[in-house]
């Protein structure tokens, strides 16, 4: 399976998610593309795509996606199943929360993209984001480095798995 992760950060925090699911991945053919180095192509030649992003401020997408977004809204996603991981702030922007995922989610929906990789709602509280898939789920795996680092890492697992991987280090449920 050809994996490819495109993404963007500011901070380094989904740099280092990202570099977390390449480690997990490593039985796959994995290919990481900060956004800001990506074209079109790079958003259709993989068999499965995994995006991630944060969230700045009232809902703004990370700085690198906002200047490609235009692009973005322009790839036309017919077969493609695209999974998003996002990181926020449930408490400083609880009306805001992980916005970026659904932002990219809408767009990838209204270009006959398939989302895939939901992720349940349970054990965060915020009051509103963009988001949802609807209430009980995000339309993907929501992290909060800031306030819940430490379910960080036993999310992406659970995440990989439920998107159909098999990871390379099968022993971290017991962890």
């Amino acid at each position: 399976m050809n994996v490819g992760i495109i993404w963007g950060s500011d901070s380094g925090d989904t740099e280092d998610v990202m570099e977390y699911i390449v480690e997990k991945l490593s039985s796959y053919n994995v290919e990481n593309i900060h956004v800001e180095n990506s074209s079109i192509d790079d958003f259709t030649k993989f068999d499965i795509l995994l995006l991630g992003i944060s969230t700045w401020y009232d809902g703004d997408l990370q700085s690198d996606w906002e200047r490609f977004f235009p692009t973005f809204q322009e790839i036309n996603f017919k077969d493609k199943s695209i999974a998003i991981f996002g990181l926020g702030d449930q408490y400083s922007y609880e009306d805001y929360f992980v916005d970026g995922i659904g932002i990219l989610a809408s767009e990838v929906i209204k270009n006959d993209g398939k989302i895939i990789g939901h992720w349940p709602t349970e054990g965060y509280e915020f009051v509103e984001s963009r988001a949802l898939f609807n209430k009980d789920l995000f339309y993907g795996l929501a992290l909060d480095e800031g306030n819940q680092y430490e379910l960080t890492k036993d999310r992406v697992d659970k995440w990989l798995i439920k998107l159909g991987f098999i990871l390379s280090d099968i022993d971290f449920c017991a962890k």
